[in-house]
């Protein structure tokens, strides 16, 4: 009868080694990006409405964009000619709601927890903007 007897050699211990500082610094790096909002992963739903919003309920033309999780919400905004608009910065960095292409609304820089607000356009139309930070966030207004 023949026993086999099971040897660590240095290199597997190396190796294991490895692998768990590895792993480490895989659980840290993917609970860095997850935010510190220390959610599932999953998009939250935004408590206002991403529908099309108009300000004439809002008393004298005045609507509201909430940026919240690198989104603005509504999404797309319809409103007045000249009517004031609110962006409120509900997020953890600063952000901008500026329009796409020429500038004709900048609220420049909002920090996290405050707001600014613009007027849009005169003219009638649809205007995209983005934030001018963060690129990938995009919007629209819908002056009518």
């Amino acid at each position: 009868m023949t026993t086999t007897h099971s040897t660590r050699t240095p290199l597997s211990a190396r190796r294991r080694y490895v692998a768990g500082v590895a792993l480490t610094g895989a659980l840290i790096a993917l609970t860095g990006c997850s935010g510190s909002g220390g959610g599932s992963g999953a998009t939250p739903t935004p408590s206002a409405s991403t529908a099309p919003h108009s300000g004439a309920g809002a008393g004298a033309g005045a609507s509201t964009i909430v940026i919240g999780n690198f989104a603005f919400s509504p999404a797309r905004l319809t409103v007045q000619p000249g009517a004031t608009v609110t962006v409120k910065n509900n997020d953890s960095t600063p952000h901008t709601v500026t329009s796409d292409g020429a500038r004709l609304f900048d609220t420049g820089n909002i920090a996290p927890g405050k707001s600014a607000t613009f007027k849009a356009p005169s003219k009638a139309g649809s205007y995209s903007y983005i934030c001018s930070i963060h690129q990938f966030m995009k919007g629209s207004l819908t002056v009518s």
